[in-house]
């Protein structure tokens, strides 16, 4: 019998999903990017091996100061680091994760979704580099106003 299909998402405390897509856009990264409660999750799109941790380097690096974190699940074994300025460092508790996690991510990770079944997702695939350099951009300048 085998598992669910694997998978791999990377979350992160960014509050919109299409400025998360836009970064991605940027990077080079596909992926596909979910609004949540705790902050936006980037879904993976290519999963060969390597792809899901280059996904979390760039978004790491993209996002400087802030930490995200890489869950991958591959033959129902599920796995979690953090990552922060491109780096990977401690490995998390899967079980706590979850514990804590949105139900779109564990529905994920467990199999019981897939990218498709993703109501509201932003693709970073399809975006041109000038539209994302323009959302984000327009997203600076807000939160410039915003703070003064």
């Amino acid at each position: 019998m085998s598992g669910p299909a694997p998978s791999a998402v990377v979350l992160t405390q960014v509050g919109d999903a299409s400025l998360l897509a836009a970064a991605c856009v940027l990077g080079g990264v596909e992926i596909d990017a979910l609004d949540t409660a705790v902050g936006a999750v980037a879904v993976c799109r290519s999963l060969a091996p390597g792809e899901p941790e280059r996904a979390a380097e760039t978004i790491s690096r993209l996002l400087a100061n802030t930490p995200v974190v890489l869950v991958v699940q591959r033959d129902g074994q599920i796995a979690a680091t953090r990552w922060s300025a491109g780096a990977p460092g401690a490995v998390v508790a899967p079980g706590l994760l979850l514990d804590g996690a949105p139900e779109q991510v564990e529905g994920l990770l467990l199999g019981t979704l897939t990218r498709a079944d993703l109501d509201g997702a932003v693709s970073s695939v399809g975006l041109s580099r000038w539209k994302a350099t323009r959302a984000l951009a327009s997203a600076a300048r807000r939160a410039r106003r915003a703070r003064g």
